[in-house]
């Protein structure tokens, strides 16, 4: 294992299973060493897809600064403070320690908490064989460089045309912003007989290759309805042997 561990982001737009697939890879990856999972969405739907509770989220201690009086020990000391509460946020079950990034401080903006994201990447992250961060939906952590560290980005992308477009745009911005990867995985999810043929036409249209297909899963939808963590899918179930695969990927760069 590298003596600062692999980070792997899982970025695409809202809705396409970036939580699911990143939950596996938490399991997965942990029966290889030690992982750290960053939930950077501020949705926060990561510790209920591993079916865990969390207590503390560092959007928290944001605030608590933000709403601290000008002249105080928090606002006087606010990166001792932060850095203080990052370690807090840390906590850890059996298999994995998580992060929870929490809520942004106000609306439409991400910028501090991102900031932030890269803290953890940059620190606390190193300590682990293995980093696994599901980035908040859409472009944003690319924009703000919230990824700058990242070794490998999975792509996750559904079989339309906005969300395959999502993947080329990733590499652009990636490219426009110097930002690099050690490997970008495109990784199409909810993948059936019926409409592989039409994401393989969008990716050469577009101009990207697939990298994984993970098969449409009913279990994953009537896991969540039952408040199951969908982390639990069975081992045998098509779409975990497809992520077993990625896992398989990601340890080629161990």
């Amino acid at each position: 294992m590298s003596a600062k561990g692999l980070t792997i982001a899982l970025s695409g737009k809202g809705g396409v299973g970036k939580t699911f697939i990143a939950s596996v890879l938490v399991k997965r990856l942990a029966e290889h060493g030690s992982v750290l999972a960053i939930d950077a969405d501020p949705d926060s739907n990561l510790p209920q897809a591993l079916g865990i509770n969390v207590t503390k989220t560092v959007g928290q201690s944001r605030e608590d600064i933000i709403n601290a009086p000008m002249r105080s020990p928090v606002t006087d000391a606010k990166q001792e403070y932060l850095e203080q509460a990052i370690h807090e946020s840390i906590e850890e079950f059996p298999d994995f320690s998580i992060i929870v990034m929490g809520r942004s401080e106000g609306e439409g903006c991400y910028c501090a908490v991102n900031h932030v994201i890269r803290g953890v990447i940059d620190t606390r992250a190193r300590g682990y064989d293995f980093t696994v961060i599901d980035c908040h939906a859409g472009l944003e952590h690319l924009s703000r460089r919230t990824t700058r560290d990242v070794d490998i980005m999975l792509v996750v992308v559904e079989p339309t045309k906005n969300s395959v477009q999502t993947a080329k745009r990733v590499m652009e911005i990636a490219k426009e912003l110097h930002i690099q990867f050690g490997a970008v995985y495109v990784v199409a999810n909810r993948v059936t007989p019926e409409n592989r043929p039409r994401v393989d036409e969008l990716a050469r249209e577009i101009g990207v290759k697939i990298a994984a297909y993970v098969p449409f899963e009913p279990l994953v939808q009537a896991y969540d309805a039952m408040g199951k963590p969908v982390s639990d899918l069975p081992k045998d179930s098509p779409a975990s042997k497809a992520i077993d695969e990625i896992c398989q990927k990601i340890l080629s760069h161990a």
